[in-house]
């Protein structure tokens, strides 16, 4: 591992040359006009896996963006992992918060910005490098890897589920890594072991067939913006519980074990409501923050519709109003019989004179893995030889559908070992990456390879 680690030491610049590249792409896969753009990524991808030295790199062709695919076989009777990420990134917008242009990677005060830096491009980076590192040293890799990075993550990943399904064979794998979230906190590296499910929902409500005058018709006519806000307030009460029946059905509780693991990490309550500039705290009674954002449901209002907004004033009585609202799912609650319980709820609050009309957007599954697997135990291990610090375990509150999908699909567990920090500033403006842990998590990556190794294989 020696020179491993010393081929990695030596070539930070290089690294950081490749990055740079890789970011001044705008692969934007929400926006058509950056098709191209997305094509180059992927052909970038593609590139950077030949160079690292995989033995066979194809570029599926799906319905919408390409997905890359890579691989490298040393012994079949070895570990095999799989690698994923995604090479697409979200819009700039506003365009005037970035201190330096989103696509012109700049290096200040030792990070690196651009959009794409954290979320994802930096991160699947580095298992790039480390598998490089050893073959570049003309070491066999450990174990046998395989890479597939997507393009559409930041739209939901349409084509995903099916492409796992039809390549079953090819992405039978013993683990797979995937560093798309973050540390707990600087100088704090971070295994995340579950995550939350989401359900997402347009619902909109219309009273008349256009606008009415308030003095006229108020009081006669049903107000549909302050009907659909009755129902949005009647889904969770004074206490931060949602009120649909049989919501909780399904809910896992927290084992002591986690909870006394989420109260030793250092949060302090006060400190994090400033730094995310709130007044204070508030959510579901009887648990901690840290219980509340990771490994608690939640229902949230994202967008609200309805009325006269401009300059001024304007006494009416709108016609529709609308609410884009979302769901958050913890482990063993389904997606789809949340949509029922939730869609059939709205309906039952409605009055008889507003119609209602509920559209099911989008979602993805919670996962959990548990803490004593085997490839979550050589992560831990690694990222304590490549960071010189022992991780701590946590959940996130967010939702990465795919790794649903991998212990769905192939039966094979995840670890979620991210290099970013809190405040990279991911989908905003100078979103950035900490290139000390850039180059930690090169280093942790490498170990993983040797410490996987260790591990009796499945498939």
């Amino acid at each position: 591992m020696k020179d491993v680690i010393s081929y990695i030491d030596s070539n930070h610049d290089r690294y950081l040359k490749e990055l740079k590249e890789f970011l001044k792409i705008p692969s934007i896969s929400t926006d058509p006009s950056y098709a191209k753009d997305v094509n180059a990524a992927a052909e970038y991808v593609a590139q950077q896996l030949k160079k690292a030295g995989m033995s066979h790199v194809n570029i599926f062709s799906t319905p919408g963006h390409p997905v890359v695919y890579g691989e490298h076989i040393t012994d079949k009777k070895r570990p095999t992992l799989l690698v994923y990420g995604h090479y697409d990134v979200q819009p700039v917008d506003p365009v005037a918060l970035w201190e330096s242009p989103p696509f012109e990677p700049t290096v200040r005060n030792g990070e690196l910005y651009a959009r794409g830096a954290a979320d994802d491009k930096g991160q699947m980076f580095i298992h790039f490098k480390s598998a490089e590192a050893y073959i570049k040293c003309g070491k066999q890799l450990p174990v046998n890897i395989k890479y597939l990075i997507e393009g559409e993550e930041e739209i939901g990943s349409p084509n995903l589920d099916s492409f796992i399904a039809d390549h079953k064979d090819l992405l039978m794998v013993d683990a797979v890594m995937v560093s798309d979230t973050t540390m707990f906190a600087r100088e704090i590296p971070s295994i995340c072991y579950g995550l939350r499910g989401l359900v997402y929902f347009q619902i909109d409500a219309s009273v008349a067939s256009g606008d009415l005058h308030s003095g006229s018709f108020g009081g006669a006519v049903g107000n549909p913006a302050f009907e659909l806000s009755n129902i949005l307030a009647a889904i969770k009460d004074v206490h931060g519980k949602i009120t649909i029946p049989h919501f909780y059905d399904d809910v896992r509780e927290l084992t002591d074990r986690e909870r006394q693991e989420f109260a030793k990490l250092p949060f302090n309550e006060k400190v994090y409501a400033r730094e995310i500039g709130v007044k204070q705290l508030s959510g579901e009674h009887g648990y901690t923050p840290l219980e509340q954002l990771w490994a608690r449901p939640t229902f949230e209002i994202n967008g609200l519709l309805s009325g006269f907004t401009g300059e001024g004033a304007k006494t009416v009585l709108p016609a529709k109003a609308m609410a884009k609202v979302s769901l958050r799912l913890v482990p063993d609650q389904k997606p789809e019989i949340i949509e029922d319980l939730f869609e059939h709820y709205v309906y039952e609050l409605a009055p008889s004179f507003l119609e209602i009309k509920v559209t099911r957007m989008h979602g993805g599954k919670p996962w959990i893995a548990s803490l004593d697997h085997p490839a979550l135990l050589a992560a831990s291990r690694a990222i304590k030889k490549g960071f010189g610090k022992e991780p701590v375990f946590q959940r996130e509150g967010g939702s990465i559908p795919v790794v649903a999908t991998f212990a769905e699909q192939l039966g094979i567990p995840s670890v979620l070992f991210g290099i970013g920090l809190p405040d990279e500033n991911a989908h905003a403006p100078n979103e950035k990456l900490d290139l000390e842990n850039f180059y930690n998590g090169i280093r942790s990556s490498a170990y993983f390879l040797d410490e996987l190794a260790q591990i009796k294989p499945t498939h």
